[in-house]
């Protein structure tokens, strides 16, 4: 039995080369084959928790935008995804250079992805959905992907259908005065507005990103919810005229990368069952928390059970409080 998207989203997936050691590419003698990318991240997130989802993009006609496609319906997506035979699929290198620290390199130039269009965007899929959920992220591979997202945004509000967007700021895509530029196109049709203290001080000029409550309150608008990701020191939320904190848990992570989309997918799931905005964020908080406790961008993305579990301060919880 197939069920409609309740969430559709849109965004380049790349295949991922990872290190299982620590030390230099120059010198580690192997790597694992994996795949990420921001919003196939976030609609597995949301898959794993019940909530059926969709993602349109485009890889290439290879070895490993097959892998791409195959990784991604395997987790119960369902995908939209063109195959381009004169554009490779992108490709991400992450490494630990030090226990310490992780390295990401993008190849991702001229991907198949970057080609990504208005016409690439399914009749009626987004018109059915309860979301679109968009990222910074795509607005900034080309004209033609922001493109695609505008008119992914205009169709949305159109409809009716709720449009969350993660600001995703990728530096080596773009500055933060043509991030601000694009996502200023899309702004006034967002629902749910979420980033970091500096991703949201791009879109709020002369407010210090320091000042958490002045950008909250600067980027808020009638019906819209602002979310302010804060990693490590939790979460605040600005909704309907009140402002909404939640601590973090404390853990030992393993790898941070996908943590933010997973917070994302767990905001949203809550968002769709009808929980209050302190509720949303406790199983965001959560959700982005269990990621980082096992390599790769989504693999650690929990499942109902998981999550419940880790809620419910279980035997078997893995954050330390």
């Amino acid at each position: 039995m197939t069920f409609a998207a309740r969430v559709v989203t849109l965004g380049e997936t790349m295949a991922l080369l990872r290190s299982g050691s620590i030390g230099s590419l120059a010198h580690l003698a192997s790597v694992d084959v994996a795949v990420g990318g921001a919003e196939s991240n976030l609609a597995i997130g949301l898959s794993r928790l019940g909530v059926p989802t969709a993602w349109i993009s485009r890889v290439g006609e290879d070895p490993l935008g097959l892998r791409v496609v195959r990784e991604i319906r395997a987790e119960g997506v369902e995908v939209h995804c063109a195959a381009d035979p004169s554009r490779p699929t992108g490709l991400m290198v992450k490494s630990r250079p030090t226990a310490t620290s992780t390295r990401v390199d993008y190849y991702r130039a001229g991907s198949a992805a970057s080609a990504l269009s208005e016409e690439d965007l399914p009749e009626g899929l987004i018109e059915q959905a309860e979301v679109l959920h968009l990222s910074g992220i795509t607005s900034l591979l080309s004209e033609s992907a922001q493109s695609a997202a505008l008119t992914a945004v205009r169709r949305a509000a159109a409809a009716g259908v709720t449009v969350c967007l993660d600001v995703n700021h990728r530096s080596r895509l773009g500055s933060r005065q043509l991030l601000a530029e694009r996502l200023g196109e899309l702004l006034e049709q967002v629902d749910l507005l979420v980033g970091g203290p500096e991703e949201l001080a791009a879109l709020a000029p002369g407010v210090p990103e320091e000042d958490h409550r002045g950008l909250l309150e600067a980027l808020a608008q009638e019906g819209r919810q602002v979310v302010l990701k804060l990693g490590a020191d939790g979460a605040i939320a600005l909704a309907d005229g009140v402002v909404h904190e939640a601590a973090a848990h404390q853990i030992e992570a393993v790898d941070t990368v996908g943590a933010g989309d997973a917070f994302v997918a767990g905001y949203l799931s809550a968002q769709l069952e009808g929980l209050d905005v302190d509720a949303r964020l406790a199983r965001a908080n959560a959700c982005g928390a269990l990621v980082c406790t096992s390599p790769g961008d989504w693999e650690g993305a929990p499942r109902r059970d998981e999550l419940e579990a880790l809620l419910a301060g279980g035997a078997k919880d893995p954050v330390h409080r």
